[in-house]
């Protein structure tokens, strides 16, 4: 420790500190004195001049320097919330003070009720942190009403489709910081051209990956029935389009056994309800020929929900030939690809049903017809051939048919004769019988009657016993209390007695 003491006095010595200085020359005066003899050392002591200590700190002669600690600033005020979140909402005014383009997905958007409402939105991006960790960034936003209209019709004008959840934006922003209400993002305008390129890229991608998966030519591949009679449709069970197809159907000279699958055909929730009604299709696939999607006329909106990639996969990879006719004459969504036959509307599937059992039919008659007049020549040409094998045979089998028909005169007598004398035998045993039953069952009644009466006699001796027992065990007991009564009554009188004497 001297050595660190004296270490750090040098260096400050050296730097021009007097007042150290000073203290560091008494210091090192004071380390060789003690290397004296002690009367050298009371000499020098006596000769020694008086030091100077004018230009000395009080503090720095009263306390040793290896003591003394850094005075530490006071500790700042506390800070109300209030204040703090004021703080923060002017350095981000501050240092972002700027609008700025970003793209993030919409994870919820509350849509304004009334004119003068608010749409709020919650954008999300799904990221990954310093350590390679999955991270969701998310962020409140706010799309005031005086712009909301204009930025959504715009927007809807340009993609087809409205603001919804989902969908992956480009957005101008303006950061701002409520002291109640936190962090929040000013939408400003939206980029519909983003959106737009961004839903060309999902569908070539979903495209590409159907067909890396060989899900576009499948359902091609499945033969489609000859008579597709027996369909199981997946639509809305209000929709028009649903209502024209059977109708056509109805008008249609041919049976068609129709099982409804009802399921939402627009709006986000439509994929996983189609797909859901293909799952129940899927296990009862054995009675159908077909599966029939159909949907009524709608805007270039209602078409997003055929080009989602799981819908598009479920109906490739479906066992059974798939027919669509989602109602759309220009476009042609990627469900429609991924099937088995895309028709424009639901009208044009009925039709082609129809059609294709007409072309059967057609093709049946005229097989028909053919097979009728091959049929007559060949049975023309057989039919005098056996005409004339007929005449052959009646002449070479009317004798032995004359003999095999006497043969059978001779035969059915002797096997009219047998039954007769086994029947007249067994009625002569039956006789026989009949005479012999009554005697039977007299005997056989005699020997119950005995039966019965030694049974009565014997149960009739055994009461009798048990009687007299009976009889013979109550006069015991009789007997038994009438002497237990006489003794109680005999000691009744002794005690009455011996109270009288006393």
């Amino acid at each position: 420790m001297g050595l660190l003491v004296s270490g750090f006095l040098f260096l400050v010595g050296e730097c021009g500190c007097p007042a150290v200085n000073a203290v560091g020359k008494r210091r090192k005066r004071s380390v060789g004195l003690g290397r004296l003899p002690v009367n050298r050392r009371k000499q020098k002591t006596r000769n020694k001049k008086p030091e100077t200590r004018n230009n000395t700190p009080a503090y720095l002669r009263a306390v040793p320097l290896y003591n003394l600690r850094p005075i530490a600033p006071p500790p700042p005020p506390p800070l109300g919330l209030a204040d703090l979140l004021a703080q923060v909402r002017l350095a981000l005014h501050r240092h972002l003070p700027d609008t700025y383009w970003l793209v993030a997905e919409v994870a919820e958007l509350t849509r304004p009720r009334t004119a003068a409402a608010h749409c709020y939105l919650t954008l999300s991006e799904q990221t990954t942190d310093g350590r390679g960790a999955a991270l969701k960034a998310q962020a409140r936003a706010t799309l005031w009403s005086s712009r909301y209209a204009g930025i959504a019709a715009r927007f809807e004008r340009h993609t087809g489709q409205p603001l919804r959840a989902g969908l992956r934006l480009l957005l101008q922003v303006q950061v701002r910081f409520h002291e109640q209400y936190g962090l929040s993002l000013d939408v400003l305008a939206i980029d519909p051209s983003y959106t737009v390129g961004e839903l060309a890229r999902q569908r070539l991608l979903a495209l590409e990956k159907l067909a890396a998966k060989g899900l576009l030519a499948r359902q091609k591949a499945q033969p489609l029935a000859l008579a597709p009679q027996r369909l199981a449709v997946i639509s809305s069970a209000t929709a028009a389009g649903y209502q024209d197809f059977m109708q056509q159907l109805r008008e249609a000279p041919y049976d068609f056994a129709v099982a409804f699958f009802p399921a939402a055909m627009q709006g986000d929730d439509a994929p996983a309800a189609i797909r859901a009604a293909l799952d129940l299709v899927r296990p009862r696939r054995a009675h159908f020929d077909a599966v029939v999607i159909i949907r009524g006329g709608g805007g270039k909106t209602d078409l997003l929900a055929f080009d989602d990639y799981g819908l598009a996969a479920a109906i490739g990879a479906f066992p059974l030939p798939v027919l669509t006719g989602i109602g759309h004459e220009r476009d042609e969504a990627v469900a429609d690809l991924a099937a088995h036959r895309a028709l424009k509307t639901p009208t044009a599937v009925a039709a082609f049903l129809v059609e294709r059992l007409a072309r059967l039919e057609a093709a049946v008659h005229g097989y028909a017809a053919q097979i009728r007049s091959a049929a007559a020549r060949h049975l023309a040409r057989h039919h005098q051939h056996l005409t004339h094998r007929t005449r052959r045979a009646h002449a070479a089998a009317r004798q032995p048919l004359a003999a095999a028909r006497a043969a059978l005169l001779r035969r059915a007598r002797q096997a009219a004769q047998a039954p007769r004398e086994q029947l007249r035998q067994q009625a002569q045993v039956v006789l026989h019988y009949r005479h012999q039953l009554p005697r039977a069952a007299r005997r056989a009644l005699a020997r119950e009657q005995a039966t019965l009466r030694q049974r009565s006699r014997a149960l009739l001796r055994r009461f009798l016993r048990h009687h007299r027992k009976r009889r013979e065990e109550l006069l015991r007991r009789r007997y038994q209390l009438e002497l237990a009564t006489t003794g109680v009554l005999h000691r009744a009188e002794l005690r009455l007695l011996a109270q009288r004497k006393c």
